[in-house]
């Protein structure tokens, strides 16, 4: 009867232990509850039944932890909690855009040293390299990339 209130214990705490691991995040009650189940059924045989039992369902305890978790990864039980979705859209702010590199517009928001510019009737986004740009000056296009484009002031002489 002893051995057999043992191994309910070690068994109950494994099944916390493997609820807290993979189904509950950070530490819970089911993994406090899985130390005192296992906790307990170790006690329970050092002091019931022998200290060689004792022995036995501590080593007995850390490897059907180690072999339950094993079984658990190993049985694609988390590819139900899985995401295998696909993302296939892209933030593309440009594509449909058209600007060239020297195309002069007008700053629509400060650049320090981001912001808005409106080049070719499209307002889009900007950063400049050095210095700040108030709103309403002219700037050139000097570079384009995938999400913004590089200006600078343009400076009248």
């Amino acid at each position: 009867m002893d051995i057999t209130i043992v191994i309910i214990l070690l068994i109950v705490g494994v099944i916390f232990f493997i609820v807290e691991l993979f189904l509950i995040p950070g530490i819970s009650v089911a993994g406090i509850a899985g130390t005192l189940f296992m906790g307990g059924a170790v006690y329970y045989a050092y002091t019931h039944i022998s200290s060689t039992a004792g022995h036995l369902s501590l080593v007995g305890s850390i490897l059907l932890l180690g072999i339950a978790i094993w079984i658990f990864l190993r049985s694609k039980a988390l590819d139900r909690f899985s995401l295998k979705a696909e993302i296939t859209g892209k933030n593309d702010p440009l594509e449909s855009v058209v600007i060239h590199i020297g195309d002069k517009g007008i700053s629509q928001s400060r650049l320090a040293p981001m912001g808005k510019v409106k080049v070719n009737g499209f307002i889009v986004e900007a950063k400049t390299n050095d210095d700040f740009i108030d709103p309403g000056v002219e700037v050139v296009v000097l570079d384009i990339f995938k999400t913004n484009i590089l200006v600078e002031r343009i400076i009248k002489i």
